[in-house]
């Protein structure tokens, strides 16, 4: 379907278009393959990262298919227009490239594509091919720093949350900070708790499916949305208090191994098949008030 798509747009362009697109290519490719290697050896290894390829493979697919219909708004900006969007991507690039400052130089990579892009087909077709591109962003790895600064509060939330759950079971637990103690046995809840990192993937994913299936429907788009993070959230304390248990019944090498990986995917597969049952409940108790309403 992909191909087909992106044959359409190439035909509906013209020669044109395509005399053009080789050279840029090339030279993107050449420009940001160190990046790009980067990106597929270091962050796509990590738990962090490891969503990106599927947000990257599904983002360019659905930007494919939605370009082909983009024919009749595209325009070519300006050389000045373009210039002005081109040349401080690709100055950010070198320089951050220069710096060895690997966060800042994967961002001016992809701004780099998307001024490209805006070259091609003009700002309103830029502008309707928003989502794609907003969706496509989180593939880009964010800085080690900023997701410390935004998991800690969770982290702190979910350790005493866990703690409190199990102390009221009958668990000696207690806990200081994100270090759990449980009988004889300290865990932390920064390793522990690694999977906070699905709320970025479960988030994409939630943004994927409810455009595909609700685009029509931006206020429940929204509205489920919101419901991502309490899912993620949620999931994520029943994997620290699976881990926890595992802990302390079959001791902290079972819970390290093979199991700690498995309660990972467990709660994650758990959040998304949540989500996708919260859209259908919302969606047949909508059609059964809109029943009783006529």
């Amino acid at each position: 379907m992909a191909q087909a798509d992106l044959a359409k747009f190439q035909n509906s362009t013209g020669s044109s278009w395509l005399g053009y697109t080789w050279p840029v290519a090339l030279g993107l490719i050449a420009l940001t393959f160190p990046t790009w290697q980067y990106i597929t050896t270091e962050s796509w290894s990590t738990e962090q990262g490891s969503h990106s390829p599927l947000v990257l493979a599904s983002g360019l697919w659905l930007l494919v298919r939605m370009l082909a219909t983009t024919h009749a708004i595209q325009s070519r900006p300006s050389i000045g227009r373009t210039a002005a969007a081109i040349v401080p991507a690709a100055i950010g690039l070198i320089v951050f490239r220069a710096a060895a400052v690997i966060e800042l130089e994967v961002y001016a990579m992809y701004g780099l594509f998307v001024a490209v892009l805006y070259a091609f087909i003009g700002w309103r077709a830029l502008a309707s091919l928003w989502f794609p591109l907003l969706y496509l962003g989180f593939a880009v790895p964010l800085p080690d720093s900023l997701v410390a600064a935004l998991t800690n509060p969770l982290k702190l939330w979910i350790s005493d949350a866990a703690v409190a759950i199990l102390y009221l079971a009958g668990y000696p637990i207690a806990s200081s900070g994100v270090t759990i103690q449980i009988g004889q046995y300290e865990l932390l809840v920064a390793a522990a708790c690694a999977g906070l990192n699905s709320l970025i993937t479960l988030t994409a994913l939630t943004l994927f499916y409810v455009y595909i299936s609700h685009k029509a429907h931006w206020r429940y788009m929204a509205v489920l949305t919101l419901i991502v993070a309490p899912v993620a959230v949620f999931s994520n304390l029943v994997r620290v208090l699976i881990l926890v248990l595992l802990t302390y019944h079959a001791g902290e090498a079972t819970a390290q191994g093979f199991l700690h990986y498995f309660a990972g995917m467990t709660t994650f597969a758990t959040a998304l098949v949540t989500i996708y049952a919260l859209d259908r409940s919302i969606l047949a108790a909508r059609s059964l008030f809109e029943g009783r309403q006529t």
